[in-house]
């Protein structure tokens, strides 16, 4: 039984470190303390140890043997780098999830994109954040591939590091992209749905 509950405690301790990586309650080129870590988390050292690797190799820490762990520094300039290929894979879902939408699933993308208009509306940003991920996970969920699912993953991590540490604003013209891309699944428009996707990511390039 003790591999399944260190497996749990190991996600349990690289999601709660990767969740304050991003919203900076791990600040950048912070020093990390793999003992600290344990006792804030209630775990053992191995799944902090394991965690760390793991989000170093995913570019959220640098570990120098015999040396400082460290979170990395927050590069504005890596927006540049991440959206094109993030935005690729989200519009490569796009278009797989087509031939499996139903209506329950439609109806599902119409009420996040009405909590994100709310959210939005209410200068929530980190709520509507949070409403807008939602919204894209669905299309990667019915997508239905774990590689695409997994890189978007962890792009979108980084992604939603730089929007807390840049406070960057969603506008409000998502809510109508949003909507123009269920309509076209509803219309079944799968050559548009990509193209669609693909500016919707890249809107963020134009404006920095």
């Amino acid at each position: 039984m003790s591999k399944p509950i260190r497996k749990t405690a190991k996600l349990h301790a690289y999601h709660q470190l990767l969740n304050w990586i991003i919203d900076g309650t791990l600040q950048p080129e912070e020093k990390l303390n793999d003992i600290e870590l344990a006792q804030a988390l209630g775990v053992s050292r191995t799944p902090i140890r394991e965690s760390l690797q793991l989000l170093e190799s995913q570019g959220f820490v640098t570990m120098q043997p015999g040396r400082a762990t460290q979170v990395t520094p927050v590069q504005k300039d890596d927006i540049n780098h991440l959206l094109p290929p993030l935005a690729s894979l989200q519009a490569l879902a796009t278009e797989l999830a087509a031939p499996h939408m139903t209506e329950e699933i439609i109806e599902e993308l119409e009420e996040k994109n009405r909590q994100f208009a709310e959210s939005l509306k209410a200068k929530n940003f980190t709520e509507a954040l949070r409403i807008d991920e939602q919204f894209h996970q669905i299309i990667i969920d019915t997508a239905n591939n774990p590689y695409i699912s997994q890189i978007v993953e962890m792009l979108q991590a980084h992604v939603r590091r730089l929007f807390y540490s840049e406070k960057i604003i969603l506008r409000e013209s998502s809510i109508e992209t949003h909507a123009k891309l269920i309509q076209l699944y509803k219309e079944k428009q799968t050559q548009e749905l990509a193209a669609l996707m693909t500016d919707n990511w890249l809107y963020t390039l134009e404006e920095l």
